[in-house]
């Protein structure tokens, strides 16, 4: 059995692991958990699967958790906040962790497992995002895997195996184009949050389908593929591809392109990352090419959705630049769901924030500079957006 931790156990992607321990026939353990207040969740989570330890973000709900614990006569370890996070990450018993964290609150946890020697299954964009380079030179000096779980990454992880990554001449990652391809401009000034949130062909958490409403999470997703496969960003294309079937392809040196394709189904590559080095079974719908007739491919509009553009902006600039571009996405997205800005504005707040901010890039990348910069920005959107 193969003992795993899941860090964000309630969210999307969470909730999807769970179904693959469910169907894993035993080869999957779970053995620690972390929600922020989904008190009702966490219990059934308990109940089915038993875990050693849980950890709650939030002290009441921790609270909550511990006197059902004490009642059930549940010999469960209940950990509370950031400390409860970080144990939960790097416990002595578990072979593998799966961040699925949204935010910034996920760098310092991934880091503690990368230094308990964990591998780690990655669904959490901004730690690569943020500290790509601090984050993948440690996983190197602590000889543990960074097994992508996003469909994009996994794609390409799985269309790579086998080959000599110097024969590697492009990454392709594809978009679905979100639920506003091909409107102009002047479509999306009045935006409402209930569209936004509807994507086209996936099952998402709020803040990750307003990304993909403003191709940020392509955005994100180009700078997580370059410190994924040390892949240039001159040579990272973004392809929409409105049917999703194909995940991502990469092109090599002699012209030959290998795509991933599969269903739009989350448990397959987080299956994949879990069981890595071999397949697991069957746990999503195949794929019937007579039924989809035709798989179409365009060119992103990165004029009406430049958050793609200032993504490739940051990557190429480096250093601490990123930690700008993300920090001011979280904080205008949150706004923006908050129905305290418009769509549009979101972009526009973080291109002010690169360039407000870009003094600060020079700086020295730590974690200690990174967290710092991280709260000053996202206290500057909020500061001065907020109407």
């Amino acid at each position: 059995m193969r003992k795993l931790s899941i860090l964000g156990v309630t969210g999307s992607i969470g909730t999807q692991t769970l179904d693959v321990i469910r169907k894993s026939n035993g080869e999957l353990g779970l053995i620690g958990i972390t929600a922020n207040t989904s008190v009702e969740k966490v219990i059934e989570i308990i109940e089915e699967f038993k875990p050693l330890y849980v950890a709650m973000m939030d002290l009441k709900s921790a609270y909550e958790i511990k006197n059902y614990c004490k009642k059930q006569n549940k010999a469960i370890e209940v950990l509370e906040g950031i400390e409860g996070l970080n144990k939960i990450a790097s416990l002595d018993e578990i072979d593998i962790v799966l961040t699925s964290v949204v935010g910034m609150i996920g760098l310092g946890p991934t880091m503690k497992a990368i230094k308990a020697k964990k591998d780690i299954a990655l669904a959490n964009k901004e730690t690569l995002v943020v500290a790509g380079e601090i984050v993948m030179k440690a996983a190197k000096e602590n000889n543990i895997k960074i097994l992508p779980v996003d469909s994009e990454h996994s794609a390409i992880f799985q269309a790579l195996r086998g080959n000599d990554i110097n024969t590697l001449r492009k990454v392709i990652l594809t978009a679905s184009g979100g639920p506003f391809r091909g409107k102009i401009i002047d479509e999306l000034k009045e935006i409402k949050v209930e569209d936004a949130l509807k994507h086209p062909k996936w099952n998402m958490g709020r803040k990750i389908s307003i990304d993909s409403a403003t191709l940020m999470n392509k955005g994100l997703e180009v700078i997580e593929a370059h410190w994924l496969f040390n892949c240039d960003y001159d040579n990272i294309q973004v392809v929409v591809h409105p049917q999703s079937i194909i995940h991502s392809m990469v092109e090599y040196t002699d012209g030959s392109i290998i795509a991933q394709l599969g269903a739009q189904d989350m448990k397959l590559p987080i299956q994949y990352a879990l069981n890595y080095e071999k397949r697991g079974n069957l746990i999503a719908d195949t794929i019937d090419f007579y039924e989809i007739s035709k798989l179409t491919f365009e060119k992103p509009d990165s004029d009406t959705f430049k958050a793609l553009n200032l993504s490739f902006k940051a990557g190429k600039i480096g250093g601490l630049m990123p930690t700008i571009l993300n920090g001011a996405n979280e904080a205008a997205v949150e706004l923006f769901l908050d129905k305290k800005i418009k769509f549009l504005e979101i972009s526009d707040i973080i291109e002010k924030c690169m360039e407000l901010f870009k003094a600060e890039v020079k700086n020295e990348l730590t974690l200690e500079n990174i967290i710092d910069l991280d709260k000053r920005v996202k206290e500057y959107v909020v500061e001065t957006s907020v109407l």
